[in-house]
């Protein structure tokens, strides 16, 4: 028991938690309850806990729910909240969510205004229950959502409840693990970002320097596919390269990632090299690629970035230039997925990596630790060694041994009239592994 226990004529106050709220214990027909008094002050819960001492005196049924009735209503007589006004007081809460991005704390309110329009704004937050909770998730699960956007939005709306707990007496009603989706329900249809091959690369590379392909800012848009192409970095870390991390004398880049905060650096391939020195031509402030920066860095009105999502369609436009549909239909979803975008290139880069040998630990000093992509990649060297296995164990699949196979070619050989001088070097070969 954290607090002091205070005994009451039937029953006890005390603290679950140090500076918690207090609760009233006792005892009805031999079993043990307690309900929470919605207050921190002693006088106060021990005034709140002496008006239910006659209720718990009476053994009828009908006074033991007036009982229940009473302990779930105090909070909701001292606070009451609506839904539609909820928000406005969970948004000063100093306990609320504080997303870094101005998209996700949109998302907060987006993903709440959905639940109100579903449960209905003359509610308050006393009145939402589990059933509703489900009844939310059930309708989320019929609109054709991706399992984490499912999930995103029901632990949205449980962070919301969970801050706001001081408005309802029962448990929170989104506490639920039932109302999340799995996983597994999407693994029959589960669609993978791919990665170019080289050829795929030499392609985009060539459509960038033909001259019938447009696009805003092209020469800056080559640009930042060669980052890409030949760094591994994500898209936002290409288009925001400032010229302060670029070393041409030294042929390398340093790039602190916005993503995960990590700096890596990383030596100039030739080609990424010429590009650009190139660049240095249109050098006209900090940015190596300046009007694609002050594309992607606008902002609309409520300050959301919505410059973003206009370069990555100029980026999609350059691989639908090749032939490739960047996105594709999946059932069960509204949105198509991605499967072809820049951020292929990163993949690309771990692929490539991992077929010339370079050991995982410089490829995830590059991409950075704990890259994802990189165990991805690097799963064909643990693939070959099962197959040689499997091969040492039970055979290529030939139902012919190698001696069988030798015996057979000199067979062959010897059958023949004329013998050249390869043909005889071939016998020698094969009756030296005899």
């Amino acid at each position: 028991m954290a607090g002091k226990v205070i005994k009451l004529e039937i029953g006890t106050v005390y603290q679950k938690t140090i500076n918690g709220s207090y609760y009233f214990r006792y005892q009805i027909n031999g079993q043990r309850k307690a309900v929470s008094l919605k207050t921190k002050n002693q006088k106060e819960a021990l005034k709140k806990a002496q008006e239910l001492i006659p209720v718990v005196k009476s053994t009828t049924t009908e006074m033991i729910s007036a009982h229940v009735k009473h302990a779930r209503g105090l909070a909701k007589r001292q606070k009451s909240l609506p839904l539609k006004s909820a928000w406005e007081v969970y948004s000063k809460h100093p306990d609320r969510a504080t997303p870094a991005t101005v998209s996700e704390q949109g998302a907060y309110k987006s993903t709440w205004d959905e639940f109100i329009e579903f449960a209905g704004s003359d509610l308050e937050i006393n009145d939402v229950t589990p059933d509703t909770a489900e009844n939310f998730a059930q309708h989320l699960r019929n609109n054709d959502l991706a399992v984490d956007t499912h999930n995103r939005k029901v632990r949205r709306i449980k962070k919301v409840f969970e801050v706001l707990n001081d408005y309802y007496s029962e448990n929170n009603p989104f506490s639920s693990k039932s109302l999340r989706r799995k996983e597994r329900e999407e693994q029959e249809h589960m669609v993978r970002r791919m990665s170019f091959s080289q050829e795929q690369e030499q392609k985009l590379l060539e459509a960038l320097e033909d001259s019938k392909y447009k696009v805003m800012n092209k020469p800056e848009i080559r640009i930042v596919y060669h980052l890409g192409m030949f760094t591994g970095q994500r898209l936002k870390d290409c288009v925001l390269l400032r010229w302060d991390k670029v070393d041409l004398n030294r042929k390398r880049i340093w790039v602190k990632q916005f993503k995960t905060g990590k700096e890596v650096t990383i030596p100039m391939a030739p080609k990424l090299f010429e590009v650009l020195k190139e660049a240095q031509e249109w050098k006209v402030d900090h940015y190596v690629c300046p009007n694609v920066a002050k594309r992607y860095n606008q902002l609309d009105k409520n300050g959301k970035n919505t410059g973003n999502n206009l370069v990555n369609i100029d980026v999609l436009r350059v691989i639908k230039w090749i032939g490739l549909e960047p996105s594709v239909e999946v059932p069960g979803r509204k949105k198509k997925v991605t499967v072809y975008g820049f951020h292929s290139l990163r993949h690309s880069f771990a692929s490539h990596c991992a077929e010339a040998g370079v050991p995982k630990a410089v490829v995830l000093s590059i991409l950075g630790a704990n890259s994802e992509i990189v165990d991805k990649h690097y799963t064909h060297i643990g693939e070959e060694a099962q197959e040689k296995a499997i091969q040492s164990l039970f055979g290529n699949g030939n139902t012919i041994s190698d001696r069988e196979i030798i015996n057979k070619a000199l067979t062959f050989i010897n059958g023949l009239k004329d013998k050249n001088d390869a043909v005889q070097e071939i016998e020698n070969i094969l009756q030296n592994n005899s």
